[in-house]
């Protein structure tokens, strides 16, 4: 953006599920990429995930120049951070070590390398309070697993994030083809979620009443709406619920029923009684495929929707 240097390097900081998945988008993206994780054989799980995830990243277009060949392992966070245009934190969610590497990071970069954290569950507000020069920098940009091939990123700032740093950051991901959405407050969780979670309690309330299998609840949702969801978001579907009439007759003809549903959803206990349900019903859905074979079958499927929106997207154009 105007008034700073063009980001080419990016550091990864953790390189467990979502940092090694941060680290192959952004060498598909063509950047020159530098990771460092402090876990052993963390740079040889790091470069197999990446190997692993390149053909499905060729599949969606490679950036001129994008090369694995661009990933350097850094195990020294000084020697990891320098030189880097900006920096991507994946860290463990625990607060104390979060305030620490902020304070060093604070110390180890320019002012105006943003500090983006991918935490799921923590603020930037409590984040940042570790980061005493530059908080202003330090920002929220929480991706979606997995982010090599899931475009959503969460944009949050904390009480000293500058909107400086969320336009440059919101400006940043878009231009890599994310889909950021910037929450205007802080909630725990972010946006999407705590949509999840809203379904899940529904989900686990069902499953623990015996009204419907685990199996058969996923079935509803990945067979349903869920085909809906990949398409277009809750309210743009109501909106298209209430035919030529749109969305101001969906709410004349639904609110009632709805709001009468509302009322009787459930809050579940995860009692030990219930975990051992969901984890016996999971184990029969999924039968003799193991982790990596289900999400082979993710990648697969969401690698066509993806493209399929892509088709949509240039149709509209």
């Amino acid at each position: 953006m105007i008034g700073h240097k063009p980001i080419s390097t990016v550091a990864i900081i953790g390189t467990g599920v979502i940092g090694a998945s941060w680290a192959a988008f952004f060498l598909a993206k063509g950047f020159d990429v530098v990771a460092t994780d402090v876990a052993p054989n963390a740079e040889a799980s790091l470069r197999r995930f990446v190997d692993e995830a390149w053909p499905a990243l060729e599949r969606l277009g490679l950036a001129a120049g994008a090369s694995p060949l661009r990933l350097v392992f850094e195990a020294d966070l000084s020697e990891a951070v320098k030189g880097a245009d900006l920096v991507q934190e994946n860290g463990p969610e625990r607060i104390d070590f979060k305030r620490k590497l902020y304070g060093q990071l604070d110390e180890l970069l320019p002012s105006d390398v943003i500090i983006a954290s991918s935490s799921s569950g923590l603020t930037m507000s409590e984040i940042q309070s570790g980061c005493p020069s530059h908080p202003e920098r330090c920002v929220i940009a929480h991706p979606f697993n997995p982010p090599h091939l899931i475009p959503l990123v969460e944009i949050v700032g904390g009480a000293k994030t500058s909107e400086e740093t969320i336009q440059r950051a919101s400006h940043f991901y878009t231009a890599l083809g994310k889909r950021t959405v910037r929450l205007n407050k802080e909630v725990p969780g972010h946006v999407a979620n705590r949509l999840q979670a809203a379904l899940a309690r529904e989900v686990y309330h069902l499953v623990a009443e015996g009204v419907v299998s685990v199996a058969d609840a996923d079935t509803a949702l990945s067979w349903g709406p869920g085909l809906r969801w990949g398409i277009m978001g809750q309210v743009l579907l109501n909106h298209l619920g209430g035919g030529q009439g749109g969305m101001e007759h969906f709410l004349h003809q639904f609110t009632g029923p709805m709001t009468a549903w509302w009322k009787v959803l459930g809050s579940p206990e995860l009692t030990p009684e219930l975990q051992e349900k969901l984890i016996a019903g999971v184990h029969a859905e999924v039968g003799s495929r193991s982790i990596d074979d289900l999400a082979a079958e993710r990648d697969e499927v969401l690698l066509g929707l993806l493209e399929l929106r892509a088709k949509a997207a240039e149709a509209r154009a």
